[in-house]
């Protein structure tokens, strides 16, 4: 399944696509406390280029630097949480967020954590990989994927749907990897650091995959849930 869970259903990722830009700006906004200005904010170019690659309108994405950098006035303060624990049929999960209300985030995460096993802080993270992810296409046909992953520096490359391949990087290479690869044939579709599995769970049944990617959508469709990462093999 990858390093993280994604909607798969076309239709479900068209009805989430407010989500998508709801999270993205949380991105942008928090990225932008560090300066407006991307080319000297590396964190912000990395989630700008993101929101473009997801057709973010122009005046929500300008609106969102600005507010996260202060320059509208407003004071945005967002904390980042981070949840450990089991989906259905002990599938590991990491669950990231970003909220400005602590105490609702946390009752409703634990009440979506019920179908599963919510963990303590350790309890899963050490069954994971911590580091950077580009999600790139081959601009020409010629471009090879490992190749690229060699000559640009990162640790490892899969190839997953689509076209795309995903770069793994150690954390503190992942904005020099992004922009190496051009160079070598791939264009950038987005970046951040996450969590890729050790060992994910093979095995499962149609039936208790279904219950797993019930599970995974329900905690996706949280307004103040960003990342999930999962451990399910396929």
């Amino acid at each position: 399944m990858g390093a993280q869970w994604k909607v798969k259903h076309k239709e479900a990722a068209a009805n989430a696509k407010g989500r998508i830009f709801g999270k993205l700006s949380k991105e942008i906004m928090i990225a932008a406390r560090s300066g407006a200005d991307p080319d000297m904010n590396a964190r912000l170019r990395l989630v700008v280029e993101q929101a473009k690659k997801a057709s973010m309108p122009r005046e929500t994405l300008e609106r969102a630097i600005k507010k996260g950098a202060g320059l509208l006035g407003e004071h945005v303060h967002f904390e980042k949480l981070t949840y450990e624990g089991f989906a259905p049929h002990k599938v590991p999960v990491i669950v990231e967020c970003l909220t400005d209300n602590i105490n609702r985030t946390v009752s409703e995460i634990r009440v979506l954590f019920r179908k599963g096993q919510l963990g303590a802080e350790g309890s899963i993270t050490w069954d994971f990989d911590h580091l950077g992810m580009i999600d790139a296409v081959a601009a020409k046909d010629e471009a090879d994927a490992d190749e690229a992953a060699i000559e640009a520096g990162a640790q490892d490359v899969e190839q997953g749907e689509e076209g795309v391949a995903t770069f793994y990087t150690d954390t503190t290479d992942l904005d020099a990897v992004c922009k190496a690869l051009p160079e070598f044939g791939f264009t950038v579709e987005s970046a951040k650091i996450g969590y890729r599995p050790k060992n994910p769970v093979e095995g499962l049944s149609e039936e208790q995959i279904a219950e797993v990617e019930a599970f995974l959508e329900a905690i996706d469709s949280h307004d103040d849930v960003q990342n999930v990462y999962v451990g399910l093999a396929g």
